[in-house]
């Protein structure tokens, strides 16, 4: 008997709507990304994209435990001497709150194009509200 493996002509995608009120960023990019993957479904192929999109709201209302807030930084560099900057997550939260997760779960999927590609059907929002009404997105606890 042979494993079956799903092509992505026979998927069903689901839409998925996460409140990031109080929620810790590391348990919740990790739920995120095993959703995103696909690895929540039976239907798991490793070299398919079988996951389903996710909605997050309320990304400004998200929560870091500890002192993450002032001894976390975000690095980054333009390439040219001197060009090294490090910001704070507290003041990277406020100024990109959707940034913050997007960076989390995206350190949490494949780095190649599959990994890409599953990083697109994540949708995050600083607020409350969000345009994917008509997809009909069904809320997801973490």
């Amino acid at each position: 008997m042979q494993t079956p493996s799903i092509r992505k002509q026979d998927l069903d995608r689901k839409w998925f709507v996460i409140d990031a009120a109080n929620q810790p960023l590391g348990r919740l990019a990790s739920r995120i990304a095993t959703v995103l993957r696909g690895k929540h479904t039976a239907q798991f192929t490793p070299h398919v994209d079988t996951g389903d999109f996710i909605v997050v709201v309320n990304a400004e209302q998200i929560k870091l435990t500890g002192a993450k807030l002032v001894d976390k930084k975000y690095y980054r560099h333009s390439g040219y001497p001197g060009g090294f900057r490090a910001e704070p997550y507290g003041s990277l939260l406020q100024r990109r709150p959707d940034f913050v997760i997007e960076k989390a779960v995206r350190g949490m999927l494949p780095k190649n194009r599959l990994g890409r590609q599953m990083a697109k059907k994540l949708k995050v929002y600083a607020g409350a509200s969000h345009p994917h009404q008509a997809q009909n997105p069904q809320p997801m606890s973490v």
